[in-house]
C-alpha cells in the first residue's frame, strides 16, 4: 500500500452561520496529567488561524509563517430548525473493538461498500438529510440568477454544503460509500481531541507505534523521545501522520478502544454511512465513509477551538531526536512541518485558495484522492467534499474542490436546498420561538434572538447560564490574514465555542 500525501513523501494515506448543534464529544472528561509543560518546540498560535504568506513564485516552495487570531463574541441573530430524526439502518452498526467487526458492521449496512474500481454509485444509497440526497448523480435546483455546475467535475461523490445553517447546495452521489483515507482523521480528533490538553506530555513506548501500514504517511516519532498531546496534533494535522495516530490512540486506551470510541461517535452525529477500521484512515477491508459523513465530522470538529487551530495551521517546528555530543550533553532540535493541503498551502500548480482555513485532504491506493475544506467569502462559509476525482491530473482533488467553493460561494442565495446535515442524535430540538429562553430546554444548542446580542468576550465566552448548554457564536475577528503579493486579505468569521469542549488548563 502506498500513501499518495505529497509528491515525493512516502505515502498509504494522501492520493444562515454555524448551525448550533450540541456537542456529542463526551463531557467531563478526566485528563490524564503525564507532567509538565509542553516541550516548546513547536510554534504555537494562541488563536484559532494563521496569517499565511503568499509564495511570490509557485514554482518555489514557501515557508509560511502561522500567527494567531483574536476572538470577539458575537451571538447568533436567528434560531436554528434541524431536520427531524432519520430512522435507523435496518442493520445499525455495532461499535466493535476489533477490526474485522468493524468490517461485518460495514458490510451489514444499507449499500454495500464501494471500496473497488466500480465507478457506478448504488442504486439506493441513504437518505439522511433528505430523500435527494440518497439518489445517484447529481441533485441541484437551479434558480433564477444562479451559475451552472463547474464542467469537467470528474469525482465519484461531492458535496458543497453553507457550513453555518447546514444546507446542502448541490451534491453529487453524496451517500456513496467510500474508503475515505486520511479524511478520517477529522472523524479521529473529533472523538479524541477531547480527552487530553495540549500540554499533556508522552513519553513514546516501542508498542505505541505497532501495526503503522506500509508505506503510511509518518511526521517522524521517535521510540523513546517525549512529545507533547499538541506536537502529537500538529503530526496529525499538518503532516497527516499515521505515527501520531497511533501514538495518540495508545494514550486513549489502544487503536481497538479508539476505534470503537469512533464509530461510536459517527453514530451519534448521524454519520451512518461510516464504519472505522483504522483510526488513521488506513486502507481496510470494510473501511468506508461518504462525502456527506466527511462534512458532518468537519462540521463538528470546526466548533472546537484545538480543531481549528490544527487544521488552519500552515507550517509549524516538530521536535526531532535527542542527539548527544563528544562530552555527554544532551540536545534536541526541532524540524519544520508543513501542511500537506495544498489549498493551504499551495503548490506549483495550484495557489492557495482565498478564505481556506483547512480541513483535511487524503489519499490511498483504494481511496484515490479525498478532501474536505471549509472557506469564507463575504461573511458566508462553505464546507466542500470531494472524493475520488477520475481524472488524473496533479492536485485534481484540490482543482475540483476550489470549482466547487466557486460555485457555491455565487450561488448561495440563488438555489433550492437539495437536503441539509442534520444534527447529531442528542441535539435537542430548538424552539420554534425566536429569542425563546434557551435555558427552557435543557442542553438545547440553540441561537437567541436579539436579546442575545451582549455576548461575553473571547476564550470564556459560554451561556450564562452553563447548565442551559447554549452556545456563543464568536467572531474571528483577525481571521485568517493571507499576505497577497502587494496587500492584505482580512477575512472575519463566525465560529461557536461549546462551552462542552472548554479545555482545562
Amino acid at each position: 500500500m502506498i500513501q499518495l500525501h505529497t509528491p515525493k513523501a512516502s505515502r498509504n494515506q494522501e492520493r444562515r452561520r454555524l448551525s448550533v448543534i450540541r456537542s456529542v464529544s463526551p463531557p467531563g472528561v478526566l485528563f490524564r496529567d503525564r507532567g509538565g509543560e509542553g516541550s516548546g518546540t513547536s510554534r504555537r498560535g494562541p488563536g484559532t488561524f494563521c496569517v499565511v504568506p503568499a509564495p511570490m513564485k509557485q514554482t518555489v516552495r514557501r515557508s509560511l509563517l502561522v500567527t494567531s487570531a483574536t476572538l470577539a463574541a458575537l451571538a447568533l441573530t436567528a434560531p436554528v430548525s434541524f431536520a427531524a430524526p432519520i430512522p435507523p439502518p435496518s442493520a445499525p452498526r455495532s461499535p466493535s473493538a476489533s477490526a474485522s467487526a468493524s468490517a461485518s458492521a460495514g458490510a451489514s449496512k444499507g449499500a454495500s461498500p464501494s471500496a473497488g474500481p466500480s465507478v457506478t454509485p448504488p442504486a439506493k444509497m441513504s437518505t439522511v438529510g433528505g430523500a435527494r440526497l440518497g439518489q445517484a448523480g447529481t441533485q441541484v435546483t437551479i434558480a433564477g440568477g444562479a451559475p451552472v455546475l463547474p464542467k469537467d467535475l470528474t469525482a465519484r461523490s461531492w458535496i458543497v454544503a453553507d457550513a453555518e445553517s447546514g444546507d446542502v447546495l448541490a451534491a453529487h452521489n453524496a451517500h456513496w460509500r467510500l474508503p475515505p483515507a486520511s479524511t478520517m482523521k477529522m472523524l479521529f480528533a473529533d472523538t479524541v481531541l477531547p480527552r487530553f490538553p495540549p500540554a499533556t506530555v508522552h513519553k513514546v513506548d516501542p508498542k505505541d507505534l505497532a501495526g503503522i501500514g506500509s508505506g503510511s504517511s509518518l511526521v517522524g516519532i521517535k521510540e523513546g523521545e517525549t512529545y507533547t498531546v499538541h506536537d502529537l496534533w500538529l503530526g496529525v494535522f499538518l503532516r497527516s501522520g499515521n505515527d501520531a495516530v497511533h501514538v495518540l490512540s495508545a494514550m486513549n486506551g489502544g487503536v481497538a478502544a479508539t476505534v470503537a470510541q469512533m464509530n461510536e461517535h459517527a453514530d451519534a452525529l448521524q454519520a451512518l454511512d461510516t464504519d472505522v477500521v483504522s483510526p488513521d484512515g488506513y486502507d481496510a477491508p470494510g473501511q468506508v465513509s461518504s462525502a456527506y459523513d466527511l462534512t458532518l465530522f468537519a462540521r463538528s470538529g470546526l466548533q472546537k477551538k484545538d480543531f481549528r487551530e490544527y487544521c488552519s495551521t500552515v507550517s509549524a517546528k516538530f521536535p526531532g531526536a535527542t542527539t548527544k555530543n563528544k562530552k555527554g550533553r544532551t540536545s534536541r532540535g526541532t524540524f519544520e512541518i508543513q501542511n500537506t493541503n495544498r489549498l493551504l498551502s499551495g503548490d506549483y500548480d495550484i495557489s492557495q485558495y482565498p478564505g481556506i482555513a483547512g480541513v483535511k485532504n487524503g489519499n490511498t491506493t483504494n481511496a484515490g484522492a479525498t478532501f474536505t475544506g471549509v472557506a469564507e467569502r463575504n461573511g458566508k462559509v462553505l464546507l466542500v467534499t470531494v472524493m475520488n476525482p477520475e481524472k488524473a491530473d496533479h492536485n485534481e482533488v484540490y482543482k475540483e474542490t476550489a470549482a466547487l467553493f466557486d460555485w457555491g460561494f455565487q450561488a448561495a442565495g440563488k438555489v433550492t436546498p437539495v437536503g441539509e446535515l442534520v444534527a447529531p442524535k442528542n441535539a435537542a430540538q430548538p424552539s420554534a420561538q425566536p429569542g425563546a429562553n434557551p435555558s427552557s430546554s435543557e442542553g438545547a444548542g440553540q441561537a437567541g434572538g436579539a436579546g442575545n446580542a451582549s455576548a461575553k468576550p473571547v476564550a470564556g465566552a459560554v451561556a450564562d447560564d452553563g447548565s442551559g448548554g447554549m452556545w456563543i457564536a464568536l467572531a474571528v475577528t483577525g481571521g485568517l490574514l493571507v499576505l497577497l503579493a502587494g496587500g492584505a486579505w482580512l477575512v472575519n468569521r463566525r465560529w461557536p465555542l461549546p462551552d462542552l469542549v472548554r479545555r482545562r488548563r
